[in-house]
């Protein structure tokens, strides 16, 4: 098993928030009717894609009956949806859609993660369960830091919590901090045996987003495309 390997098997055994622990596996018990009959993951949620990519997608946390229902990031939920129909578009997806863990689907040169890996109430975690999880993206973004060349933060939760992440695995985050918002690009500079790397804002794939016409399919695809592009990835024709 190798680091990132590690780190997943890790993270899935943890314990360490009790209100998560609680809430999830609560949901996993009692399921949506539209679920009823499937086996609920009710655990953290490991990032999802190649060991090696180049372009990290850093989200919020999983959905109740999304992620925490099938153990695989933005899987089985409509902002999952979107996001998944958007990375098929820009041709870093094997298939436009992303029903369950098991259903073959593969990201080419791009991982997907997020700052907090358990289901939170109201799809709200605190600042304390943010800051509980923040080694773990910290480890894996100095597990990727060999191959990653640009980084995805999906809304301004996990803007913060990936810009305190990237400082502590190494990178010279900018003082004061960039701000988020839609479309913003920061160059952090590299040094030692880190290169440089390109981290983009994008609003969120929320529902309350892209319903309300806020992040557009169009919106999606081009912060996605130009960060494949930063990352140097040859992207498949769709």
């Amino acid at each position: 098993m190798d680091g990132l390997g590690e780190l997943d098997a890790r993270l899935v055994a943890c314990r360490a928030c009790p209100r998560l622990v609680e809430w999830r596996e609560e949901v996993a018990r009692t399921r949506r009717a539209a679920f009823a009959d499937q086996e609920y993951w009710g655990r953290p949620v490991p990032g999802f894609g190649p060991h090696d990519a180049a372009l990290l997608i850093i989200g919020l946390a999983p959905a109740a009956h999304g992620a925490n229902r099938t153990g695989r990031m933005f899987t089985g939920d409509r902002s999952g949806d979107v996001l998944y129909r958007a990375l098929y578009d820009v041709g870093l997806a094997s298939r436009p859609t992303a029903e369950s863990a098991d259903d073959g689907l593969t990201l080419y040169g791009t991982r997907i993660t997020s700052p907090v890996h358990c289901a939170p109430p109201a799809n709200k975690p605190t600042p304390r369960e943010r800051d509980t999880c923040r080694s773990c993206l910290v480890d894996e973004l100095r597990l990727l830091a060999p191959h990653l060349r640009s980084v995805v933060v999906l809304g301004a939760f996990g803007w913060q919590a990936a810009l305190s992440a990237l400082a502590a695995a190494g990178r010279r985050v900018p003082r004061p901090r960039p701000a988020f918002g839609h479309g913003a690009r920061v160059t952090l500079a590299g040094g030692a045996d880190l290169a440089p790397l390109e981290l983009f804002g994008c609003f969120h794939v929320s529902q309350r987003n892209t319903f309300t016409g806020r992040l557009t399919p169009a919106m999606l695809r081009d912060v996605l495309g130009a960060a494949a592009d930063a990352a140097g990835l040859r992207r498949t024709a769709q």
